[in-house]
């Protein structure tokens, strides 16, 4: 995804549009308000992303996230982010963020004056017993952390923007964990940065000018996570099996937001009780800061609240600004050197991004075969054969790209795919492991590769996210524990950004001050 696509045509200021008289653009955003509420209909049509947003009502006229800032700090409650995978800290900038959380650490954590923390689960690459497990860990440990620290807490459940997670499981096991009575859930998938919106309750990913609902995308065919229904009432009812009824799924539209503002949203959040579930809508972060500053009104008068969301909700949440994108001469890194890049994510969104990466001049290239790291006979011969080569590239001061071979390979069950994915991101680190050169920046391409990397590979405790380097693109930086102190880490999502994202970060790390 180039900056121009996000900071134009997803970001652009629909606020200072006026509706069009476009009747073919009325009927469309008449489809999706009222087909949105049958499971076959207005969840399974594209429509055109420029005419949906004219055809809707200006932004909320008034700019909140000041306020925001100013309302958090003064309560002095932090948001804690249960990150299923490290791209979730996309947004934030001057956060950090743990790979353990013993109950000394997350004392300490919640005892600082920034914001906001995460804690890496990692837990999109577990079974769901698992993921409930160490959600059930946290929950425990940070009850007693914020007794001794004498610190309230909000805590988000950051999950994928194209809903694939162990929903509602791991969200079930952390507000039993908590102890506390949720008045309700609230779900947010909105993720500007990657093209992710929500409107008419259906969930959209931006593909081309288009808005396309998220159940007829590559990512509801997820191999463990798949889901059928774009609009989320719906969705809520598929991954609960039908223990909870769409119909008792509560909505706040986006005619809510931009037309009632924050004592609209803080009015609806007021009649949620019993732990009921709500589903926000969301096409840009005035959207955001408007429900935001409504949950915050709710929040004073003692609702409680426990979040499902994608990365966009953290920043405003947490009352942080926006922070320009990052370019080389704001990293600590030589001049000269290369780095090293490590895919695992096998969407064809990353694919397509090898392809051009590949083709730079400076670029050294091996093939991971995921077949001879499934052999138990091969593993060994293999993993040692590309150390080599991977260290006598980064020898020659050459970057070098390590990826998997692009044939997806699948199990039986979503147990052995969750097995089959652990087994070559183990391959990963093992190849890793035996690489002694120090590259001068390392990106991990794809979710469960980036986590394995940073806590297994790179023996990560605690990292500090400097911003991103293109949008929904973080930058960490390593802390002193780790294999390489202080070395820029970039966490790259496998479904983010056009065919060139990863060959443009790569020209941005090695050309100083160029973007």
């Amino acid at each position: 995804m180039s900056r121009t696509n996000v900071r134009g045509d997803m970001a652009g200021g629909w606020a200072d549009r006026r509706k069009p008289n476009s009747n073919e653009c009325k009927s469309q955003l008449k489809l999706v308000t009222v087909e949105s509420h049958t499971f076959e209909g207005a969840d399974r049509r594209r429509v055109k992303l420029e005419d949906c947003m004219r055809s809707l009502p200006v932004e909320w006229p008034v700019e909140l996230r000041a306020q925001i800032q100013k309302q958090v700090k003064d309560s002095r409650c932090k948001v804690v982010v249960l990150d299923d995978d490290p791209t979730g800290t996309q947004t934030v900038h001057k956060i950090p963020v743990l790979t353990e959380w013993p109950i000394e650490t997350l004392q300490k954590e919640l005892e600082n004056d920034l914001p906001a923390f995460y804690i890496l689960t990692n837990s999109r690459s577990l079974t769901p017993n698992q993921a409930r497990s160490i959600a059930t860990e946290i929950g425990h440990n940070l009850v007693q952390a914020a007794k001794r620290a004498n610190r309230q807490f909000v805590t988000v459940s950051r999950s994928d923007s194209t809903l694939r997670g162990h929903f509602p499981g791991e969200v079930e096991a952390l507000a039993r964990a908590l102890g506390q009575s949720f008045d309700g859930w609230i779900i947010i998938p909105f993720f500007l940065e990657g093209g992710r919106y929500t409107l008419g309750d259906i969930h959209y990913v931006h593909e081309d000018g288009w808005l396309v609902p998220a159940g007829e995308t590559e990512y509801a065919r997820d191999s463990a996570f798949g889901y059928r229904s774009s609009n989320l009432r719906h969705w809520v009812e598929e991954k609960t099996e039908g223990r909870i009824s769409s119909a008792d799924v509560a909505s706040i539209s986006i005619e809510n937001i931009r037309e009632g503002g924050p004592n609209r949203v803080k009015e609806h959040l007021l009649g949620i009780t019993d732990g009921k579930i709500c589903v926000v809508n969301a096409i840009g972060y005035r959207d955001l800061d408007v429900f935001v500053d409504g949950l915050l009104a709710a929040e004073a008068l003692g609702r409680r609240f426990i979040y499902r969301t994608a990365a966009s909700f953290v920043q405003v949440r947490a009352g942080l600004f926006a922070r320009p994108l990052l370019t080389r001469s704001d990293l600590d890194m030589p001049e000269s050197g290369g780095g090293l890049i490590v895919v695992g994510s096998y969407v064809p969104k990353t694919s397509a991004q090898i392809t051009a990466l590949l083709s730079l001049p400076q670029i050294a290239s091996v093939r991971v075969n995921v077949a001879a790291l499934l052999d138990e006979s091969r593993w060994q011969e293999t993993i040692e054969h590309i150390a080599q080569s991977v260290e006598r590239e980064l020898r020659n001061e050459r970057t070098v790209v390590i990826y998997t071979s692009r044939e997806l390979v699948t199990g039986n069950d979503h147990e052995s795919n969750l097995s089959i994915g652990s087994r070559v991101s183990d391959g990963l680190i093992a190849i890793l492991g035996l690489i002694s050169k120090r590259p001068h920046y390392l990106i991990a391409k794809g979710g469960i590769t980036s986590s394995d990397v940073a806590t297994k590979g790179l023996g990560v405790k605690r990292a500090l996210v400097l911003g991103q380097i293109l949008p929904g693109v973080p930058v960490w930086q390593l802390g002193p524990e780790s294999k390489y102190p202080n070395m820029p880490y970039i966490v790259f999502p496998g479904n983010v950004g056009g065919p060139g994202a990863l060959a443009e970060a790569v020209n941005i790390l090695q050309h100083s001050g160029t973007r």
